[in-house]
Formats: structure tokens, C-alpha cells, sequence
């Protein structure tokens, strides 16, 4: 039977709270954070998907994970300015995290949603990353873009965080699933402070299965959708993005959003671990 732990670790890697193996695992962490702390998830095998809590302030999040132990680093400074003041402040903490139901993966949704992406190769899916955020600065980031906030009339701080193109009509945001799965529908929401920011008349979206799908846009600050037939992806690149003429250079995006379900064959091995 597979089984997950949780752990949180110091800076140089020592173990400052654990907890016994099993399916459905929480730590209670009465210590103030510091900075190089981080919190560990291990399962048994990679390839699971679990749904986790690293900070009781957020929202749970379901995502895949593919390495045996994946880490969640505390955001200080620079860092956590896109996060809520309350989050992972103080000296009581409630981290969860569970093995994800056959219910939770059979049906249709968000297969884009994951606050706790960060940069780099992080094990754990989905997971976004560009070739340019603005000035580098955090509260720029592509994780920005899937972390489920959608407060977008204002920018530089929570809960306003975006992805920041930095001015470059080159710029790209690419979304890995981690596995193949399968979309129907992408929504992108633009930031909308408007007259601070401008706005993209049109995005295209390249699909790892060579696929292309060009998006219309209009000034809105709802979400933007378009629909197709469903389609076996591993990841996305959205770029190409088409800003309208006007006076600001600041187009921004506040949201992506990628709606679908997991393929069957992903399904049907999930099922054959559990009669194993």
C-alpha cells in the first residue's frame, strides 16, 4: 500500500519535525520559520498524485509527483511578497497532505492549478515556468500565473502577483503537466489595471503534440476562454502574444487555466497499484 510522510528540514538539512507513513499524514509545527527552512514530502514511488497543504493558509492543491522526496522551500523577503502577510508567519503551523482519490482524478478540472510551484525543477507537476519575468522579480513569476488568485486591477504585490513580460514580444510561459493528459479548454485572465497596464488582442498556444491554437482576446478583466475538441498534451508554451496599440507597455498575465482529465491509461495504472 503506498504511503507518503511529511517532513520539515532546517537550512543544512536537519530533520526538525516528522511524522509516521500513511496514506493521509499532518504535522503540527510550533516553531517560527526560518530562513532556509523547507518541507519535505516522500512517497513510496514516484508517479503518485497527492493532494497538499504546505501552508494552512492556502489552498490544497492536487498535484503529481515524480520524485521520491520533493521539497517546498519557505518564501522569505523578496520572496514572499506574493503570498498573503498571514502565510507562514508565526509559530504554529498545520502542513497536510494525502494520497488523491480515484473520485478527485476521474473527473474534469483545472489540470493548471498549483500555489505551491516554484522556480526550478521542483518534482512535482503542474508546474510553469517563461523565458522572461520582469526584472526577475518574484512577484512576476510564472508560478504567478497558475497559483488560482485572480485579483487583477492592481500589480506589485500580493494579491496582485502576475506573470511580468518584461516588454519582450518574445516572451513565452510554458505549463508541464508532468504526463500526458487531456485538454479541452484554456482560459487566460489578463491583468487589467488599467491605464497602468495594456492588454493582448491575441495569444497563440503551441501543444507538445505539435498542435497550435491561436486565442482572441478583448480588454476584459474576466477570464477569456476557448474550447476544442480534446487533445493528448504533455505541456503547453502560450506566447505570440499580440498586445493592442495604446500608450502602456504593460501587458500582464494574472491567470492560466487548463481544463481537462486525466488520460484512461493513467487512471487504469492508478487503479492497478490499488488492487495490487
Amino acid at each position: 500500500m503506498e504511503t507518503i510522510k511529511l517532513k520539515v528540514l532546517d537550512g543544512p538539512g536537519h530533520t526538525l519535525l516528522t511524522c509516521p507513513a500513511a496514506q493521509e499524514v499532518s504535522l503540527v509545527y510550533t516553531s517560527a520559520y526560518r530562513p532556509g527552512d523547507r518541507i519535505a514530502l516522500e512517497i513510496d514511488h514516484p508517479g503518485q498524485f497527492c493532494v497538499v497543504q504546505f501552508e494552512d493558509t492556502m489552498a490544497p492543491a492536487l498535484v503529481y509527483v515524480v520524485k521520491r522526496e520533493i521539497n517546498f522551500h519557505i518564501p522569505f523577503d523578496e520572496q514572499a511578497i506574493t503570498y498573503s502577510p498571514k502565510s507562514f508567519s508565526g509559530s504554529r503551523h498545520v502542513i497536510r497532505a494525502r494520497l488523491a482519490t480515484a473520485e478527485e482524478l476521474s473527473g474534469r478540472r483545472n489540470l493548471a492549478f498549483n500555489c505551491y510551484d516554484q522556480h526550478g525543477d521542483t518534482g512535482f507537476y503542474p508546474h510553469a515556468s517563461a523565458n522572461v519575468e520582469t526584472r526577475g522579480e518574484a512577484v512576476f513569476a510564472a508560478r504567478n500565473a497558475i497559483d488560482g488568485i485572480f485579483e487583477n486591477t492592481s500589480h506589485g504585490e500580493y494579491p496582485y502577483q502576475s506573470w511580468g513580460i518584461n516588454r519582450d514580444p518574445n516572451a513565452a510561459l510554458t505549463l508541464d503537466f508532468g504526463r500526458e493528459v487531456l485538454l479541452d479548454e484554456i482560459r487566460l485572465t489578463e491583468r487589467a489595471d488599467f491605464p497602468h497596464d495594456n492588454y493582448w488582442v491575441k495569444a497563440t498556444v503551441t501543444f507538445s503534440d505539435g498542435g497550435r491554437l491561436e486565442i482572441p482576446l478583448i480588454k476584459s478583466p474576466k477570464p477569456q476562454s476557448v474550447v476544442f475538441p480534446a487533445r493528448r498534451v504533455r505541456s503547453l508554451v502560450l506566447s505570440g502574444l499580440i498586445q493592442a496599440e495604446g500608450p502602456s507597455p504593460f501587458p500582464a498575465l494574472t491567470q492560466i487555466e487548463a481544463y481537462g482529465r486525466e488520460c484512461p491509461e493513467t487512471l487504469a495504472a492508478l487503479a492497478g497499484e490499488e488492487d495490487a
